[in-house]
Parts: C-alpha cells; sequence; structure tokens
C-alpha cells in the first residue's frame, strides 16, 4: 500500500508522514529530504540552477536515504547530510533544484523504485510525503492527503523548526515571507506544480495537533485496508 501526503512547507505533513510509517511499522520515504541533498550539491559545488547543469549533475550524483537509530539518515555521495540539509539555506536550493526536469526525472525514479523495492522485500506499505506524490509520483496512491494551514501558521512551525525565538517578529516575518515566495515557486512551476490530486482528501492542520493529524491519516488508512476493494 502506498500513502501519499502532499502539501506546501509547514503543513505538517512531513512530521506526520513519519509518525504514521512509525505507528504502521512500515517505511517512511522522505522524498523533501532528496531535493534539500540534491540543492545541498548545487551550492557546494557552485552549480547554476539551470537544466543543463542539473542534466550534467544528476548523472553522477548518489542520493540515497538510510534508516537510523534516530531516524532517516540521508546520503550524498557516501556523505551524511542529515543536519547540512536541514537549514533555510537548503530549503530555497530544494526548491529551486525541483523545479528542473533532470531532477525531478532522476528523484520520481529513485523514489518509485525505492517504494518498490521496499515492498518487493518487507511487505506492508510506504508512507511517502513531499508537494508532487498524489498527482506524479504515485497517482495510484492507495490513500492520498493534501495538508494545507494558515500561512502564519506555517510560519510559526517553520521557525520553531528552526530552533528561533517565538516573539522574533523580524524572523517571523521573515521565514512567512520565505514560504510565500516557496508556495509561489511551487505552485507555479513548469513541471509537477504543487497541487492536490483530485481524489485527495484536503486536511486543514491549522488548528490541528500532530495527534490529531495522525489519526486522520491513520483512519483512512484502515478504511482502505478494510474495504472490500483493498
Amino acid at each position: 500500500m502506498i500513502v501519499a501526503i502532499d502539501g506546501p512547507a509547514g503543513s505538517g505533513k512531513s512530521t506526520t508522514a513519519r509518525q504514521v510509517a512509525d505507528r504502521l511499522g512500515w517505511l517512511y520515504l522522505d522524498t523533501g529530504a532528496m531535493y534539500r541533498a540534491v540543492g545541498l550539491a548545487f551550492r557546494e559545488r557552485s552549480l547554476p540552477f539551470t537544466e543543463t547543469a542539473a542534466a550534467a549533475l544528476v548523472d553522477t550524483l548518489d542520493v540515497a536515504l538510510r534508516p537510523g537509530p534516530d531516524g532517516t539518515r540521508v546520503a550524498l555521495d557516501g556523505d551524511d547530510v542529515t543536519a547540512r540539509i536541514r537549514t533555510p539555506e537548503a530549503a530555497v536550493d530544494a526548491s529551486q533544484a525541483s523545479a528542473l526536469g533532470p531532477v525531478r526525472a532522476a528523484m520520481v525514479a529513485l523514489q518509485r523504485r525505492a517504494a518498490a523495492d521496499y515492498v518487493a522485500s518487507h511487505g506492508g506499505g510506504v508512507v511517502v510525503e513531499g508537494r508532487d506524490i498524489g498527482t506524479v509520483v504515485f497517482p495510484d496512491a492507495d490513500v492520498k492527503f493534501f495538508l494545507v494551514a494558515d500561512l502564519d501558521a506555517r510560519a510559526a512551525r517553520r521557525l520553531a523548526d528552526f530552533g528561533g525565538p517565538d516573539g522574533a517578529d523580524a524572523a517571523f516575518d521573515t521565514v512567512r515571507a520565505e514560504l510565500a515566495a516557496r508556495d509561489a515557486r511551487d505552485e507555479g512551476r513548469a513541471i509537477a506544480p504543487l497541487r492536490a490530486a483530485p481524489d485527495a482528501v484536503t486536511l486543514d492542520t491549522t488548528t490541528l495537533d500532530i495527534d490529531q493529524q495522525v489519526e486522520h491519516v491513520l483512519h483512512a488508512v484502515r478504511r482502505a485496508t478494510t474495504s472490500p476493494a483493498a
């Protein structure tokens, strides 16, 4: 079974997907981390975010997700870059990299292969989160959610993720502006734009805590696994 959870940054999709996978004992596939790793490669190699540079880069790039005792670790060409991709700069780089055709083609192929390999060897299912999972990567996913939230709520969450002080108005305004800019890029890109799949359940998480978000998804998974068509 494939569970697809899409949505903009700060909507809660990563934490929700991770906890759903943990509760079910399934694989959690963090596609956002993959794009962050590719974005980091662009930055560290001083490459422009162009189709030509992307085509040359992905031919030699090795991006891997590895389970660890404290969660999924991200490797880039064999080096653990988990900490280095969790920065505001990495988020911006990921957004730019993900708009490039060669990058998306390579990552979509990798994501599909990782999910298929896991189900073939372990059974069960895979919980995948991102921005085009239900529309492009796994259009036939068994369960699809599109998480949304108020921009202010998302900015507050992202600021907390980065360890920023709650009362830092200037920092909040900066993060809010960055999220709005990223939304515009993700929604307006020509390749796999951010949007809800027609058959996805849209869940507004503005006033929901993580436990409530997780329960919404688990309920849908239970219903799918017990339905006659499952």
